[in-house]
Order: structure tokens, then sequence, then C-alpha cells
């Protein structure tokens, strides 16, 4: 099955595409106010705070960590803390330069943040909060504009 999946995503000049295997490599889930935020009404104020790295593990096969840490506070105490660390490992053969980084960027978070997505939903579910389906992101915007800050951090 691998192989079908490495054809598949064949590309110009035998560069390949594919998805290795996807994995939790930190999880963390925190309630310090314990019960006592059950007591009140539910009106959070939530944050998503998002990260991406990635490293070479052989010459082909890339390791992605998308990390993604949602907070959500009732009047300005916290009421839970979710941190996912959500890794892949990538086949990226025959790929170069910019479109390596790019794929790298925004390809690769792209794939991984439907998974971060649902294990953030259940851990905040398993811990007795209402239901939290954090908005989808666009990888590539935010790969692009970091391209331009990089651009305006260059000196001249």
């Amino acid at each position: 099955m691998a192989e079908e999946n490495q054809a598949a995503a064949n590309g110009p000049e035998g560069q390949q595409f594919a998805l290795q295997r996807i994995f939790i490599k930190d999880l963390s889930f925190e309630a310090p106010q314990g019960s006592k935020a059950f007591t009140q009404q539910w009106r959070p104020q939530v944050n998503l705070d998002l990260n991406t790295r990635n490293s070479k593990l052989d010459d082909d096969n890339y390791e992605v960590v998308l990390t993604l840490t949602v907070t959500a506070k009732q009047e300005d105490e916290t009421a839970f803390l979710v941190e996912v660390q959500q890794g892949g490992i990538f086949l990226c053969k025959g790929l170069e330069g910019e479109q390596l980084h790019q794929v790298l960027g925004s390809l690769c978070p792209s794939i991984l943040f439907p998974y971060a997505r649902e294990t953030i939903d259940s851990l905040v579910v398993k811990g007795s909060f209402p239901p939290l389906m954090v908005a989808p992101v666009n990888f590539e915007a935010l790969y692009q504009q970091a391209l331009v800050k990089q651009d305006e951090q260059k000196p001249n």
C-alpha cells in the first residue's frame, strides 16, 4: 500500500511526496481550577497559539511537528490549557530549495492539523468541558506571511 501511495504522489522529474506516519509526539491537558471551573456560566475567552518545526530524518524523510496550544480563560483565570504536538513523517524525494520549504511549512502542517484538532476536542470533552472545534487554519497564508516578514527583516 505504501508503494501505491508513493506512486500516486509522483510528480515531475521523479519528485515524490507521501505521508509515512502520523503520531502524537507530546500531549498535555490541565484544568488548574478543578471543579471551580464548572460552577460558573461558561463564557470562555479562547486563545490558540500554533507553531511548526521540521527536521530531516534521512535523505528523503522529514519529521514535521505541529504544536497547537489552546487556553480557555474565565474572568482572567485559566479554565483549561491543552497542548498537542502532532507529528508526521513525510517522504519528500526530489524536492529542494523553496519547493521543499513550502511543502514542509504549509502542506505538511495542513495535513497534520485535522488530527491535532480532533485530539484537542476529544481532550476538552473528556475534561468535562463543552466541545471545542478549533477553526480551520490557512497554513499557506501563514507561510506566505512568514516569508514576507523574513524578507522585511533582511538587511539591505
